[in-house]
């Protein structure tokens, strides 16, 4: 296994939905035939993004609209090549999601303790992360989120792919 990691360089991405530990698509990171991926703690973004959850099918979306919405919490990971085509394939980049790399703020979670802020508790690193960069301008009129959770007070549970229409295309709804 750490061998390949010297054939495949890594990359760090930062998650921000369905990716997340105890989230719908979090498996797909677990799963050592899709690569390899390493939690290495908690991130923020250092600018203010428009998280939103749309679609019938309930998908978060990170609307590439800077300075706009709030700093957005997730998960960072370093991942190695196979990993970043198989979320590059499931975040349909670059027909849908677009991946870019931005500047964000790692903690580890041991660092993070009600005496100290975010910022306070982490340092900046680079991470690509998967935005929507063009989409209906209507979805900035969305609740805004700072962290998503399917089991959220939203209310609003994520449709899996494998349970969706197939003859339906959702990206209709937001580009």
């Amino acid at each position: 296994m750490y061998e390949n990691l010297f054939k495949s360089p890594l990359h760090r991405v930062f998650v921000y939905g369905t990716l997340k530990r105890g989230e719908p698509n979090h498996s797909l990171m677990k799963d050592t035939a899709n690569g390899y991926a390493k939690f290495l703690g908690l991130g923020k973004t250092t600018v203010q993004y428009p998280l939103v959850i749309g679609t019938k099918y309930n998908i978060p979306l990170l609307l590439k609209k800077p300075n706009t919405g709030n700093y957005v919490l997730g998960e960072i990971y370093d991942v190695d090549s196979s990993m970043l085509k198989r979320l590059d394939e499931l975040e349909e980049h670059p027909r849908f999601y677009e991946r870019t790399e931005e500047t964000v703020l790692l903690a580890s979670e041991a660092a993070l303790n009600p005496k100290k802020t975010f910022e306070e508790a982490s340092e900046s690193t680079k991470a690509w992360i998967y935005f929507l960069p063009k989409f209906k301008s209507s979805l900035l009129d969305d609740t805004m989120y700072e962290s998503y959770s399917n089991n959220g007070s939203h209310g609003q549970k994520y449709c899996e792919k494998y349970v969706r229409d197939p003859s339906y295309d959702h990206r209709k709804e937001v580009l």
